[in-house]
């Protein structure tokens, strides 16, 4: 059987609510999990939810699946397809940049609950 011994105090940090915010920031991010945040930081997952419901609490987290507004730059199409920069013809797209870089791209024809149901699969992926 084997016996470990501690010599020395425990360690025990402090985080401020913006050090937390930056940390929580980072998830989604290039791809990275819950999971790689805590590690790349040194903490357990639980810290990361636990900062989460904290944060959310004191209403400094956006509360899941609130709505965001952004600007929209919308442009008139003159004719049904599009030319690319080879000459090529092409049909129009909508693109659609998320926060964690990622683009969606669709046709502009797309019913707006189809469009939502992908914008939350590409935003969780």
């Amino acid at each position: 059987m084997r016996h470990e011994v501690v010599l020395g105090t425990e360690r025990r940090r402090r985080w401020s609510d913006e050090a937390k915010l930056g940390i929580l920031s980072e998830v989604g991010v290039d791809g990275w999990t819950v999971s790689d945040v805590a590690r790349h930081h040194d903490l357990t997952r639980q810290h990361i939810y636990q900062w989460r419901r904290e944060l959310r609490r004191k209403g400094l987290w956006p509360e899941p699946g609130g709505a965001t507004f952004l600007p929209v730059e919308m442009t008139a199409i003159l004719e049904e397809t599009v030319r690319d920069e080879a000459g090529a013809a092409r049909r129009p797209e909508i693109v659609v940049v998320l926060r964690n870089g990622r683009e969606l791209r669709c046709e502009p024809g797309i019913e707006e609950a189809m469009l939502t149901r992908l914008i939350r699969a590409v935003e969780t992926a």
